[in-house]
């Protein structure tokens, strides 16, 4: 299995949420994976600029680290996100990175990967980032597998979520070599193929790239 793991801390080496995607990934080699770490803190990605490329060709014409990144996703068997906790949603740096999968969504690209999600906060709301990851990794197809979140203002919360995210990378290669099912998830899978196969066939003239994909996966 094959797993890329993004951390979107600003912080890079000293951030604690990079720990824990880190960590992740350590579990998941230790029951037979291959993990890259991703790291934006070190990567050029500017903002998506809505200028519909992606659906018409195929091709971002922003020339930046996400477009490495984004290739490294798509081979991947396995994601995992990690994000602290900033007023409420993931930080900007790991936002940027989303707003850049407009393909990827329209297309369902991300269907029949695994993924998993852990996140840290300064209070309680240690899941808020992680339910937000793990929410939106569902609508872009992936099989969730579960998050770890840690608070840092409470005494034991990071030791703890330390070990649940050495278990969260081996259950996510469990998930994978045993082709785990969600019926919850698949139901989200189905509308949003549903919801995107309308929207495509409503824009094939304008987005003909996208149009041929789902014609060429016999979804249209």
């Amino acid at each position: 299995m094959r797993i890329v793991a993004i951390s979107g801390s600003p912080r890079g080496k000293q951030s604690t949420t990079r720990r824990l995607v880190e960590l992740v990934c350590e579990g998941a080699r230790s029951v037979g994976a291959e993990t890259e770490l991703a790291d934006v803190s070190e990567l050029h990605i500017c903002y998506c600029t809505a200028c519909n490329s992606c659906h018409v060709t195929g091709k971002c014409v922003i020339d930046d680290d996400m477009g490495p990144l984004r290739d490294k996703m798509l081979a991947a068997d396995g994601i995992v996100l990690g994000s602290p906790l900033y007023f409420d949603g993931v930080t900007a740096q790991l936002k940027t990175v989303i707003d850049r999968l407009a393909e990827v969504v329209h297309c369902q690209m991300f269907l029949g990967k695994y993924a998993c999600s852990v996140g840290t906060a300064g209070g309680p709301e240690k899941d808020v980032a992680v339910d937000y990851m793990n929410g939106l990794l569902v609508r872009l197809g992936c099989a969730v597998v579960g998050g770890v979140g840690a608070s840092m203002s409470m005494p034991g919360s990071f030791d703890a979520a330390r070990a649940a995210a050495v278990e969260l990378g081996r259950e996510l290669v469990r998930a994978f070599e045993q082709k785990r099912t969600y019926p919850d998830q698949d139901k989200v899978h189905a509308a949003m193929r549903e919801r995107f196969k309308h929207l495509v066939a409503a824009n094939k003239d304008n987005w003909p790239h996208e149009y041929s994909y789902w014609q060429n996966k016999g979804w249209l």
